[in-house]
């Protein structure tokens, strides 16, 4: 039987908001935390303030981390956290991969699907560190309630479930509980879709069209995200769970939402760049490629082909409202 690989420091590789509430929470079980940002005004200004007033403002940065420019940091690691964009993951890993020592895992922290490859974050990441153990972080959570310490619960995926439970274990505190599963596909697949569904709830809300059409569109979504899964190899009760349904609600509730903000400024007539409002919403780059994914195993996807639709330009708001009422009632 191999010996468990023990987690003491922590690298948390992003220095975004999701980055900075981990690197809190690391620090609070316990942990030595390297935060790693590009930027050394930046991080230089974290360190000697202890907060992050460019994506955290007035959230105290944990005594036990520590603000870095240098990614070699990642060589006494005993754990690694990819808190960057689902774009730049496979970019990020490679960056690290002269640096990770042997069995050191790497917790993907991002939701999204590789545009062009059409691979979702574990096989995109695992063609660039084959050798390396790794794990998904999902589930319905707002940076500044997690940096916060206010009650969260999320999941934490690898093919390992021991792996997965050490992990738990490792990030786990009083407030900030991870429930582990060795479904890594219903992790990524909820994570993924939920953001384009936000979009699509926010874009309602935007219009005016009220609180019962956003339960409809949640509801009628969810139905989208399962057909997604199941014809993806996702097991329903992932799906049915935090990184599924209960990222879902949160996400298409809420303007902390970036996804669902981005949505609420398309239905008010925004242009999809003066939209974003300079920030990442990772479901107008997951839109087409979800779509196309779909398309290639015949799935419907009518909420997810509309926020394509209209992220691309085929349509406009009015359109893409009325392609959804004017669809052919049915049975659910």
């Amino acid at each position: 039987m191999s010996e468990r690989p023990q987690i003491g420091k922590i690298a948390v590789l992003g220095a975004g908001s999701w980055g900075t509430a981990l690197a809190n929470v690391a620090a609070r079980a316990g942990h030595d935390v390297y935060l790693w940002g590009r930027n050394s005004e930046d991080m230089r200004e974290i360190a000697d303030m202890r907060e992050n007033r460019r994506y955290l403002p007035g959230i105290a940065v944990e005594a036990g981390v520590s603000p870095i420019t240098d990614i070699a940091c990642t060589r006494e690691a005993d754990a690694i956290l990819l808190v960057v964009p689902a774009q730049a993951q496979r970019a990020m890993a490679a960056t690290i991969a002269p640096f990770i020592r042997n069995k050191t895992p790497v917790v993907i922290c991002a939701k999204g699907i590789e545009r062009g490859t059409q691979l979702f974050m574990g096989d995109a990441v695992a063609q660039v560190l084959p050798q390396t153990p790794l794990a998904l972080l999902s589930g319905p959570s707002f940076a500044d309630d997690v940096a916060r310490g206010l009650p969260t619960a999320v999941t934490i995926a690898a093919t390992n479930v021991m792996l997965a439970r050490d992990l738990a274990e490792a990030l786990g505190t009083s407030t900030f509980r991870l429930y582990h599963t060795d479904d890594m596909r219903g992790v990524e697949i909820g994570g993924s879709a939920k953001n384009v569904l936000a979009i699509a709830c926010g874009i309602a809300k935007g219009c005016g069209l009220g609180a019962s059409a956003n339960a409809a569109l949640i509801a009628r979504g969810f139905a989208e995200l399962r057909r997604f899964g199941a014809a993806y190899g996702a097991r329903s009760e992932t799906l049915m769970g935090l990184s599924g349904l209960g990222d879902l609600v949160l996400t298409c509730s809420s303007e902390q939402s970036r996804n669902f903000a981005f949505g609420v400024a398309l239905g008010r007539g925004k242009s999809v760049t003066d939209a974003s409002g300079g920030k990442l919403a990772e479901g107008a780059y997951t839109a087409s490629v979800l779509v196309q994914m779909a398309r290639a195993k015949n799935i419907e996807l009518p909420i997810c082909n509309a926020v394509d639709a209209l992220i691309e330009g085929r349509i406009d708001v009015r359109r893409a409202i009325e392609s959804l009422l004017s669809r052919p009632q049915r049975g659910e």
